[in-house]
């Protein structure tokens, strides 16, 4: 019989082979049947993942929520559940994989995940604005997180979003995209981005503008990157923000990047599930994300980064093979 402790720890542990039949063949009378009806049997959602780690979280008014998504390319998949042609930041094309939307807190150190969801419109009718209002709802609503600021991109800077985090009496920072309009005055009516004249004093403390179907204004930052692109970033807050601080907040976003690497390369490589079905899809992301934790958990004790915790284990293996050798090498002269 298989459990999800042995699922999970072979997800942390196998460094190469990543299927049913692998994990069979290194437990004792296992069949790949056994593995593959274990994927099958089990519903692992995501309220098991927030359970283990709510007790981790530093949460408090000042922490943050980001939301972003992230694809698990499936690209030589064939008629698997969950499957669908999307485009994918990390390729930086269309590709077929498994959508996944991602709800992560973080204290500006420390980040966790607290909730995902499975992005399958096909299945559910949900978009990913759909799941990021409910992930968010629920986080306010049920998990009672007191984190008052979440951080998007500008793929879930839609109206009704903004709408909702307002409801909600929550701060956000979105980026928009360049081809937004707005609108400095009632008489002025919708501009471009690149159409508004930026003072000394609007680029350091930004410029209030309304946006269409948004009911209240918003406090607009032009930000420049080092490399010359820029970044149009939008905030609700009340506070008297300078350009400065809003990059700042902003930049706790790529939190949410760092753990799509670590699941996609940490744990089993979270894209490597052959199964067909989207029940066993399902199970082995949500195992990947508890394999996710552990490894995290282990690191945070060692004083290690996740990556250095994880390439220990090969570490050892190493030293071992090296004083015992199981294949030694022949006599040469």
């Amino acid at each position: 019989m298989v459990t999800k402790k042995d699922y999970i720890e072979y997800l942390i542990s196998t460094p190469v082979n990543y299927t049913c039949t692998n994990l069979a063949k290194h437990l004792e009378d296992v069949s790949h049947d056994a593995v593959n009806d274990y994927l099958h049997r089990e519903r692992l959602t995501a309220h098991h993942l927030w359970e283990q780690v709510k007790p981790l979280l530093n949460d408090r008014p000042e922490t943050y929520l980001i939301v972003d998504d992230s694809v698990q390319a499936k690209k030589h998949a064939h008629k698997m559940d969950l499957v669908q042609r999307q485009y994918s930041g990390n390729e930086g094309s269309v590709v077929k994989g498994i959508g996944v939307v991602n709800l992560v807190h973080t204290d500006g150190e420390d980040y966790y995940p607290i909730d995902f969801r499975i992005y399958a419109k096909d299945m559910d009718g949900k978009t990913k604005n759909d799941h990021f209002r409910e992930m968010l709802l629920n986080a306010k609503q049920d998990k009672n997180i007191q984190a008052n600021t979440v951080l998007f991109d500008s793929w879930y800077g839609s109206w009704e979003n903004l709408k909702c985090v307002h409801r909600l009496g929550m701060v956000f920072f979105t980026t928009l995209k360049s081809n937004r309009l707005v609108s400095l005055s009632r008489e002025a009516g919708y501009i471009h981005l690149d159409e508004i004249e930026w003072t000394d004093e609007r680029l350091k403390e930004g410029v209030s503008v309304k946006l269409q179907k948004v009911p209240f204004r918003v406090q607009l930052f032009k930000v420049v990157t080092p490399h010359g692109d820029i970044d149009w970033i939008i905030t609700n807050s009340d506070a008297s923000l300078t350009t400065d601080d809003v990059q700042d907040a902003d930049t706790r976003r790529w939190q949410v990047e760092q753990l799509h690497r670590e699941l996609k390369q940490l744990t089993s490589i979270i894209e490597k599930c052959q199964c067909r079905k989207q029940r066993a899809q399902r199970n082995h992301i949500a195992c990947c994300y508890q394999a996710w934790r552990a490894i995290k958990v282990k690191a945070d004790e060692l004083g290690k980064t996740l990556y250095a915790t994880v390439h220990d284990l090969l570490y050892e293996f190493l030293r071992a093979e090296l004083r015992d050798p199981c294949i030694p090498a022949l006599e040469v002269t």
